[in-house]
């Protein structure tokens, strides 16, 4: 589940983009390459479309209007006028403007899609966008503009607009204005000729860039969240006789069994689990621990469910409409339309409400300390009454859980038409994503917290160890992370643990 980006090249070659591939652009500046095969590709398509600008006949987006606008017929002479005038009209997003690595996945997304060789543009297009890339040059684009249904219109406008070299980008942390930046890298910004405005904007690739983020981080964030159960367990002194593999056999939900081996395999050697074996006056332990397997597992059969849409689109053409070139056609369709990623992203944050509930829940129930068999004290505190220790952690893990479960609330289920009712049903698969990060990132910090306080809860149980896995991950949060002897703000600790989270450095 540990996904590390290397710093190889990544070739646009036509093939699917692999998760990690995405992640390394995205995050760092590695070097994209346009393969030979692609351009042989591009060119054919293209010369589709300059076929179709001599024809006599309409073609939707080459030769008319756009949207509701689509029987306007375009004179040859003003078809680059068209382009840019869709472009600059079309750049209308609003907000906050999008991270970097959401900028730059969306850029490498789009010029892969274009590399397939169905959109009709030429290399240049696809060459400006890749050298964009390799000059970390990111287009500022505003985070909120996208209806998901014809394409990221507004989000990719934005990317556009840089590359005819207008707008603004951000250059060594510093935005400045589009033209004289990319000229500054050696990059001649591109004059649009016929459909490559459209091509750029007219596709899923936000959405498709977004999850593939979402993606990445929701392994991390999983694998975390399994130490903290594991951790969890043993903080509270419970068992692990739930974890039985004839008990996940007969259920046959593949990701409970694999929440089930995992925990057994991080909690080998508990010398805890062993010490009270004998006279725990305890039958059953809460939810919280004991239905971990159907609980999490439920969850990653979800997301094995997502994953397996975003890798598909990572594969796709989605503009519209699309070129073939053999024999030539143009044909308008729907491949643009992001119902496929919205309801899989609104279904991501509804997994990952459970990861973090489900987390925040084993944090209550160790620092409430209600249970005399754990051996807890009250808020893990080392002198309850003088030192508060943890109680408002669990108060800001609670507060995060809230705001996820308002995130959970799907966007793809409700529609709102644009463009004069010709685009009558959208897909809100730009939110659907947007929320999914950022639930993402509100579960990292709820399983931080969970991991602060497990570590807490394991060194009141010293001498005895927990399962040896278990003990690797709290070697590593005391390399930053100092056990609690006193009060002391947690807000630094739990930093800490989010960004071994996000690493991928706890279990």
């Amino acid at each position: 589940m540990n996904v590390t980006p290397s710093e190889k090249a990544v070739d646009l070659s036509g093939s699917p983009l692999p998760i990690d591939r995405v992640v390394c652009v995205a995050r760092s500046v590695a070097h994209v390459r346009l393969a030979p095969e692609a351009k042989r590709r591009i060119q054919d398509a293209r010369g589709v479309v300059d076929r179709a600008t001599t024809d006599g006949l309409p073609h939707y987006g080459v030769n008319t209007g756009f949207g509701s606008l689509a029987r306007k017929r375009i004179d040859a002479s003003d078809l680059r006028e068209l382009q840019r005038n869709l472009v600059r009209s079309h750049a209308a997003g609003i907000g906050t403007p999008l991270p970097s690595e959401s900028v730059r996945a969306m850029m490498l997304l789009t010029a892969a899609s274009l590399a397939r060789g169905h959109s009709g543009v030429r290399v240049e297009v696809v060459e400006c966008l890749v050298a964009m890339l390799n000059a970390g040059i990111t287009p500022v684009v505003p985070s909120v503009g996208s209806v998901g249904a014809s394409g990221d219109l507004a989000p990719l406008s934005h990317v556009a607009l840089a590359l005819i070299g207008e707008g603004e980008v951000i250059v060594d942390g510093r935005a400045q204005p589009a033209g004289a930046a990319i000229r500054s890298r050696g990059i001649e910004p591109v004059t649009l000729e016929a459909k490559e405005g459209l091509a750029l904007i007219n596709g899923t690739h936000l959405m498709a860039a977004q999850g593939a983020l979402a993606c990445h981080d929701f392994e991390m964030l999983f694998r975390a969240a399994l130490v903290a159960g594991a951790m969890s367990i043993d903080a509270c002194r419970a068992t692990d006789a739930f974890l039985d593999p004839r008990v996940h056999e007969v259920r046959r939900q593949p990701g409970q069994a694999l929440v089930a081996r995992e925990l057994t395999r991080l909690m080998h050697g508990s010398e805890i689990v062993r010490s009270h074996i004998e006279n725990d006056p305890r039958v059953q332990d809460p939810y919280s621990l004991r239905c971990m397997p159907p609980v999490l597992g439920g969850a990653w059969d979800a997301f094995q469910h997502v994953k397996g849409v975003i890798e598909r689109e990572l594969g796709a053409v989605t503009d519209n409409p699309l070129v073939f070139a053999e024999p030539d056609a143009i044909i308008s369709a729907g491949n643009f339309h992001g119902m496929p990623l919205a309801i899989p992203l609104d279904l991501l944050s509804i997994a990952v409400s459970h990861v973090a509930g489900i987390s925040e829940r084993r944090t209550y129930l160790m620092l409430a300390a209600t249970d005399p068999e754990a051996h807890l004290t009250a808020y893990l505190s080392p002198k309850p009454g003088l030192h508060s220790g943890l109680m408002i952690a669990q108060y800001t893990a609670a507060a995060a859980c809230n705001e996820i479960i308002g995130l959970a609330t799907p966007a793809s289920v409700s529609n709102i038409p644009t463009s004069a009712g010709t685009e009558d049903y959208n897909s809100f698969g730009p939110r659907a994503a947007a929320k999914a990060r950022r639930a993402i990132e509100l579960a990292e910090h709820v399983v931080a917290i969970e991991l602060l306080c497990a570590a807490q809860g394991i060194e009141l149980h010293r001498p005895l160890k927990a399962g040896t896995a278990v003990e690797h991950a709290i070697a590593r949060i005391r390399k930053e992370v100092p056990p609690l002897a006193f009060d002391r703000s947690p807000t630094a600790d739990i930093n800490a643990i989010v960004a071994m989270i996000r690493v991928g450095e706890l279990g």
